[in-house]
């Protein structure tokens, strides 16, 4: 069943607040550290408008609400927040991915997912709970402990964990810093209070290796590579991020699709070794070691 929810996930309605909508508008412009003067323009509104609707002195209309949001990038889910606080209902469905109009959408995420095989890729939510995988993302979850497999796995924290793949990655260090500044940045863009709470609890993961001073500046590589260790045989891959361009359901619009690929020859021929030998990673491990 299709549902509009409040952010937490719990179903809204529509209660009147222009007050409170015009203080959450500002704060997106400020986030967005766009002046009233550029989004009065882009947006096509008067300043003095705008500046009464941020006041709480003028309610704004929901087609204005809308184009506000459009223009200040606000996520989809928090676009619905603002429409309840002006008194509105919220217009983005949140879909859960298993119901019958989703089917286009999984049979898509699967087909990419089986397609990038032996290589992994992952389906991960905007707080980076996996969502699908394919059979190759074992190797990257390989030792993991049990807690951080069990739903909802978070891949952050099986990524960056002591008990997760933290120990078999050579490069600790730049990958966190990596991920830090990823999650940062996300927070900044969404303003999702969950994501600051898993910044928080990661930047306390214990790592045993000098960190970068600069969390945007771990490598002056063209990408921060990924390179572990698996059953003797280091590996190393560079990722890509695919979303749903055009998604107007919530649920959708915050998948994202991770894809792994190999960042070397060596890497490439060990998952291709992998497949062939029908996942026994003894044989392959052991092909790989030899060459």
């Amino acid at each position: 069943m299709t549902t509009f929810r409040r952010p937490g996930g719990r179903p809204g309605t529509a209660v009147a607040g222009r007050g409170q909508v015009g203080s959450l508008l500002r704060e997106w412009r400020e986030r967005r550290r766009i002046s009233q003067l550029d989004l009065a323009i882009t947006a096509e509104v008067s300043t003095r408008h705008l500046s009464f609707v941020e006041t709480g002195r003028s309610r704004p209309s929901r087609e204005m609400v809308l184009r506000l949001g459009e223009h200040l990038e606000v996520p989809l889910r928090e676009r619905n927040h603002l429409l309840l606080a002006a008194g509105y209902a919220p217009v983005y469905p949140e879909t859960p991915l298993d119901e019958p109009e989703m089917s286009a959408a999984r049979a898509a995420l699967r087909k990419v997912l089986a397609g990038h095989e032996p290589y992994p890729a992952v389906v991960v939510d905007r707080r980076w709970n996996l969502v699908e995988a394919n059979s190759a993302v074992s190797v990257l979850t390989d030792g993991a402990a049990a807690e951080l497999l069990a739903p909802p796995a978070n891949m952050v924290k099986i990524a960056l964990h002591p008990d997760g793949l933290a120990p078999r990655v050579r490069n600790l260090a730049e990958l966190r810093a990596d991920l830090l500044g990823r999650l940062r940045r996300q927070y900044q863009a969404t303003a999702d209070p969950e994501l600051a709470e898993l910044l928080d609890e990661v930047r306390g993961y214990p790592c045993d290796q000098p960190e970068p001073v600069d969390e945007d500046a771990a490598s002056g590589a063209v990408f921060v590579p990924l390179r572990l260790v698996h059953r003797g045989v280091e590996l190393s891959f560079f990722s890509t991020i695919a979303t749903f361009g055009t998604a107007l359901d919530v649920t959708l619009a915050e998948l994202a699709i991770e894809s792994f690929y190999p960042a070397d020859p060596r890497t490439g021929e060990y998952l291709r070794d992998l497949r062939e030998t029908g996942g026994r990673i003894e044989d392959a491990g052991s092909r790989n070691r030899d060459r």
